[in-house]
This record gives structure tokens, C-alpha cells and sequence, in this order.
């Protein structure tokens, strides 16, 4: 008798067990109900060593220390590593000058400590090419590193890739004294990293620093991962303009985690075309699938963006981020000359301090509406805040239009300071718009 509840209790406590690790691993769910794939939980670092034969820049001719510019050098020896079956590209402890680079399938870029791969500050050392451009595919300046059609294509290791942007930014702001309505294909300026038309790529550990213009920029691509990056540029003195941190353009699957971000634009921007028929454009498409989380912003214009060149994203989650000094938080751009549509976007755990938390407005900025019969109405929908603790001199900065219809947003325990001391919700664009426990200013917020 006592044996055979000795045996019970067993099975009671493995059942127990087993219930309580699947509860552990309860399947994750995307905004819209659907599941989140096991590949978003999946923490792993690339090994370098993992990844073939390595070729040191210096074993092949490569001068470091010199000013002068070493593109063909370099560019020379990713040929070489490809011919013979791929490799990792090792860029040793030193200043490596160069030009727009041209990754290859089976080669990567491993950066060690102390090691510093720096662009040139002469745009005439940047190949033109077609390429994707501020929702546009057209001809113009590459990145310093650039990796297209690639399957597992990683850029690793502790060192820095530095876009010396300094005078690209000067000259950026005389042309704007100069001419206000100058935008940034005007000033010509390279791009720090382009990865287009990839699969299974990892951009892990690296210092990404002072890009003349958009740091990491990833187009048609998927499964990409951007793991305990540093990415910076400067905010104050001379700014750099449009440095966004990473910008997904018609993407899908893509993981932002762990990540430092201080740049004088926006943090991570989805976009997918602009225009009054970017709908209809093959080269231009949707982002979805998109995570963001466990990272530190310090100063940004957003720290999440969608637009303003985008069409449709949908499926997109930042969570679990400490924010210094943000403009906005979510930034909802709202382009008049082009068919939007954001919807299951979630935004949680997030602590700090912000400008305006959420913003959505039109967007006005360098557009050109067209005459089209049958324009769709943009919209934005399924929009949810939750688990908010931050400073905020104004929580809720949405405005309405006839040109876009915002609908079923939810605000689920939100504990912020609003220094602006407006009424949050007095002026309400937003149809179906659902608060649970929201707090501002140590006053409960009821449903409007």
C-alpha cells in the first residue's frame, strides 16, 4: 500500500512538472492571434569559428594606419574568400579606410577588438548602383557595406564599422541654410550597412558609429537578426541628419534585440514605398513580423516609427525597453499622398522618459499627392499600449483627418506623468478607444 502511493505521488509530481513547464513554454502570440515562431525565441550568437576558413585583412596586403583608401584591397580579398568557398572576412586590430564593399554568398565580415573599418569621407570612393532609397528604388550612392541576394550572411565581433559622417553632415546642414526644401538624396551621402534580398542574416555585438546617413538599412529580406548592437551618431553640435538606426524596408521576420540606440532620427523605422500608387508598386510591399525588445534608447526622434514611407505593417511588438530621451515613443506617420495601413501593433513594458508617447499625425513632409479615383482611406487599427511607467510631457498626440480612420485602441495599465496637464483624452479621433486602469498624473483616467 504505502509503495503504491509512494508511486502516485510520483506521477503526481512529473505531471505537475510537466504541466508547469508547459506553462513555461506557452506559445507565443503575435498581436493579431497568430503564432510567433520558435525561431524568435531563439537567443543563440553566431561562433565565428563556426563559419569558416578566416582571412585577415593584413595576411592579403590590406594597410591599416593610412589614410589612404583601401576599398580595392579589401574588396579583392572578399573575391578571393568567395572563389575559394567562402570564409570570414577579419578585419584585425587597426583603421581600415574604405569605400562601398560587396559581400558575397558564403562570406562574412567579423570585426575583432580594437579593429576599426572606417569609410571614407569622399563620396566619389561610393559605387552608384541601383538600389532602395527612402521607399524608392532608383540609382544611387551604396553603403559602405553591402550585402544583396545572400543566404547567412553575418557581420560579428567586438570592434567598429565608423561611417566618419562628420563632413557629410556639414555639408548636409549648409546646403539646408542655404535651400530649406534640400532633402537628403540632395546631399549625397553613403549608408553605413544595405542588406537587400537576404535570408538567415545576423549583424551581432558590433559598434555601428557616425553613418553619413541611415546606419543599418535591410530591404526584401527575412529572418534578420540585430543582437547587442551599439549604434550612434551624434545629437548635439553638429547633428547627423537621418541617421536612423535600422531601417526595415518590405520585410519580414526580423529581431531587434539587446540593442543600444542613439541616433539624430529615428530608431527603428518600417517602411515599404511612398507615393499615391506605392500599393500597386512591385518593389514595394509590407513589413510584419517585426520584434523589438530589451533595448536602451538615448536620444531619438522615435524609438519605433512606422512610415513615413510605409504601406502596410502589421504584426509588429516593442517590448521591454528603458527609453532615456526620446521625441515619441510610437510614432505613427501619416502620409496624405500615399495608402497606409497599420494595424496589430503592440507596445509594452516600457520605462523612461519622452517627449509625446504616442504621435499620430499627417505627415507632410516632401510629398506629392496625385490624382487617383480610387484612393484607399488609410487606417490605423488594433493598436495596444500596455504596462507604461514613464515621464511624458504629453502622453496621447494623435491627431484626426479625413484622409485616415483610427479605430479599436487599447490602453491597459498606464501609469505616466503628462507635464502638459491637457486632458488626455478630451479631443478623442479614435473610434472604439479602450482604457483599463490608466493612470496620468496619479489620476484615473475613465473611459472617455
Amino acid at each position: 500500500m504505502k509503495q503504491t502511493m509512494i508511486l502516485a505521488l510520483a506521477l503526481l509530481m512529473a505531471c505537475t512538472m510537466a504541466y508547469g513547464k508547459k506553462k513555461v513554454e506557452k506559445q507565443e502570440l503575435w498581436p493579431n492571434g497568430e503564432p510567433m515562431a520558435e525561431w524568435f525565441r531563439d537567443t543563440t550568437k553566431v561562433k565565428v569559428q563556426d563559419l569558416g576558413r578566416q582571412y585577415v585583412l593584413t595576411s592579403y596586403g590590406v594597410r591599416q594606419g593610412t589614410t589612404d583608401i583601401q576599398t580595392k584591397a579589401i574588396q579583392a580579398v572578399i573575391d578571393k574568400a568567395a572563389s575559394e568557398g567562402g570564409g570570414v572576412i577579419v578585419v584585425p586590430k587597426g583603421t581600415f579606410y574604405s569605400g562601398s564593399l560587396f559581400f558575397k554568398q558564403g562570406t562574412h565580415l567579423h570585426l575583432q577588438e580594437g579593429a576599426v573599418l572606417k569609410g571614407s569621407d569622399r563620396i566619389r570612393d561610393f559605387e552608384i548602383r541601383e538600389t532602395r532609397i527612402e521607399g524608392q528604388t532608383c540609382k544611387y550612392f551604396v553603403a559602405l557595406v553591402n550585402a544583396d541576394g545572400l543566404d547567412g550572411f553575418t557581420i560579428t565581433g567586438k570592434g567598429t564599422i565608423d561611417g566618419n559622417g562628420e563632413s557629410y553632415w556639414e555639408q548636409f546642414w549648409i546646403r539646408r541654410q542655404w535651400n530649406r526644401q534640400c532633402t537628403n538624396k540632395d546631399e549625397q551621402r553613403p549608408r553605413l550597412t544595405y542588406i537587400s534580398n537576404c535570408k538567415n542574416v545576423t549583424v551581432q555585438d558590433v559598434r555601428l558609429i557616425n553613418s553619413p546617413f541611415w546606419t543599418n538599412h535591410v530591404y526584401r529580406s527575412d529572418h534578420v537578426r540585430y543582437l547587442d548592437l551599439y549604434i550612434y551618431s551624434s545629437t548635439q553640435d553638429i547633428k547627423g541628419p537621418s541617421t536612423d538606426a535600422v531601417d526595415i524596408d518590405v520585410c519580414h521576420d526580423v529581431v531587434v534585440r539587446g540593442c543600444y540606440m542613439n541616433v539624430n532620427d529615428d530608431a527603428v523605422v518600417l517602411k515599404g514605398g511612398k507615393g499615391t500608387f506605392a500599393d500597386q508598386a512591385p518593389e514595394n510591399g509590407p513589413c510584419y513580423n517585426i520584434l523589438v525588445e530589451n533595448c536602451h534608447y538615448g536620444t531619438v526622434h522615435g524609438c519605433m516609427t512606422l512610415g513615413s514611407e510605409s504601406v502596410h505593417d502589421w504584426n509588429v511588438i516593442m517590448r521591454r525597453c528603458q527609453v532615456d530621451d526620446a521625441h515619441r515613443v510610437l510614432w505613427l506617420k501619416m502620409r496624405p499622398d500615399t495608402p497606409q495601413h497599420y494595424e496589430y501593433v503592440t507596445v509594452d513594458e516600457m520605462k523612461g522618459n519622452t517627449k509625446s508617447f504616442l504621435v499620430c499625425k499627417p505627415w507632410t513632409q516632401f510629398y506629392n499627392k496625385e490624382e487617383r479615383e480610387d484612393m484607399p482611406l488609410s487606417q490605423c487599427n488594433n493598436i495596444t499600449l500596455s504596462n507604461i511607467h514613464m515621464d511624458c510631457s504629453t502622453f496621447f498626440d494623435v491627431d484626426g483627418s479625413d484622409k485616415y480612420a483610427l479605430k479599436d485602441f487599447t490602453y491597459e495599465n498606464i501609469d505616466v506623468t503628462d507635464k502638459a496637464k491637457v486632458k488626455a483624452f478630451s479631443v478623442n479621433p479614435v473610434v472604439n478607444l479602450q482604457l483599463k486602469n490608466v493612470t496620468i498624473n496619479g489620476e484615473k483616467i475613465e473611459q472617455p
